[in-house]
């Protein structure tokens, strides 16, 4: 049972990471949402757990809206289903153990990074883009994460203050295998062209000039 439920969450996880990169079409979206819904109430029903019934996209059913009757079918349906998917299973000559080594190869790994601060005196309003690097390939790995930083010393958007965060996902086990994997931060002045310029007849504002790189 342990391998069977083992088998079950490393397709929940891989299935996991598609749904979470959004580059699926609404199509194949909605069929992989039923894939997952369809592995989960099969698992339920292995480890003897209650039976979650939902309806054609997938949605748990809300007993306070929908008819006893209703509530009825859709619970016949679903253990029908799941009755079928025991047999099928139990009918295979032989486990695949195919899918115990997926997880080698999945993109399942993640990397959150919560912005807490910004010291560095520029006296303007910046732009700081994060990414991840490989220092050896000398090439990104990721996309940017962009934080907007007032003059004052504080975000631009009050609200994210103390809220600044970013999770930098599918990061296969290639990626944990590089040597060395910085977090780069390239700073972006915003503003005049010269910081020392203060006549307002001379000086254009809302220019951008690279002003610092930090990496960790």
């Amino acid at each position: 049972r342990f391998l069977q439920v083992q088998s079950m969450m490393y397709d929940l996880m891989e299935w996991r990471s598609q749904l979470l990169s959004g580059t699926l079409p609404k199509d194949e979206l909605k069929e992989l949402k039923q894939k997952v819904t369809s592995k989960i109430d099969y698992g339920n029903k292995i480890l003897e757990l209650d039976l979650i019934v939902r309806d054609e996209d997938g949605n748990i059913l809300d007993p306070d809206k929908t008819s006893v009757i209703s509530l009825f079918h859709a619970h016949e349906e679903a253990t029908n289903k799941i009755t079928e998917r025991i047999k099928e299973e139990m009918s295979k000559d032989q486990p695949d153990y195919a899918s115990y080594s997926r997880m080698s190869s999945s993109p399942t790994h993640s990397l959150y990074v919560f912005v807490r601060n910004f010291v560095c005196r520029i006296g303007e309003d910046a732009e700081l883009f994060m990414s991840l690097y490989d220092p050896q390939k000398l090439t990104i790995i990721s996309e940017n994460y962009l934080v907007r930083w007032g003059s004052k010393g504080f975000p631009k958007e009050i609200d994210m203050l103390n809220n600044l965060k970013v999770v930098f996902t599918d990061l296969g086990n290639k990626d944990l295998s590089r040597d060395k994997v910085y977090l780069v931060c390239q700073i972006i002045r915003v503003g005049r062209m010269d910081l020392k310029d203060t006549n307002s007849k001379k000086y254009t504002q809302g220019l951008r000039r690279p002003f610092g790189v930090a990496g960790k």
